[in-house]
């Protein structure tokens, strides 16, 4: 066990812990698991991972998204990060995700066959893009994002609702609707092209439920 490298686990919830490890092992990697971000960053060496799965839900001050960019600070942005959620579940919430910077976002619970086949897929990604032959590398596919759709991107990926969002930025709800339909036209269609959202997510996604009026 262990011949592959090592697999980061942060779950708070032992069964889905336990999903995670199981996938590691069936793999062939060393799972290294933690009930949260601290403890994670604690254990942590020098060694590089192959993959991390990152509960977006996290006790504690560190949450998953915050977990995400420490990871991609201390091992590079080309470290492949799932990330899992059992409340954060909306087209939104996924898409926010993937543009954080996750390399897949998984919603529980899941069955250790799911989540075999996305970690497969992520590590098949990275090691194409180890290759150089630049399929699935971000720079080329990033999406162009406005200042104000930035702004928005980050308070929706820290839990605010349409209307906090627009108190926050001190402009109509109205508004914030038409930057989240834009942002999830740019984001949707990139994340369906490199293989991230299926077209069933996408087509939730861009039903317009989520602008909803005054």
């Amino acid at each position: 066990m262990g011949d592959c490298g090592t697999i980061l686990i942060v779950d708070h919830e032992d069964a889905s812990r336990s999903e995670a490890v199981r996938v590691a092992v069936r793999l062939g990697f060393e799972p290294r698991p933690a009930e949260n971000a601290e403890l994670l960053l604690e254990r942590l060496d020098d060694e590089r991972p192959a993959l991390a799965i990152v509960e977006v839900e996290l006790p504690g001050p560190t949450s998953g998204f915050e977990l995400l960019r420490e990871l991609h600070d201390r091992f590079g942005e080309e470290l492949p990060v799932i990330l899992v959620s059992g409340e954060r579940t909306t087209p939104l919430d996924c898409v926010a995700g993937l543009q954080l910077g996750a390399d897949d976002y998984v919603i529980k619970p899941f069955d250790s066959g799911e989540l075999l086949a996305r970690v497969r897929r992520s590590l098949s990604r990275r090691q194409r893009r180890g290759t150089g032959n630049g399929n699935g590398a971000p720079p080329n596919g990033e999406p162009s994002l406005s200042p104000r759709e930035r702004e928005i991107l980050t308070l929706l990926a820290e839990g605010k609702t349409q209307k906090q969002i627009a108190a926050a930025l001190v402009i109509s709800s109205k508004t914030v609707a038409t930057h989240i339909q834009h942002l999830l036209a740019k984001l949707g269609v990139t994340a369906y092209r490199q293989g991230l959202v299926g077209s069933d997510v996408l087509a939730h996604a861009l039903v317009p439920l989520v602008l909803t009026p005054e």
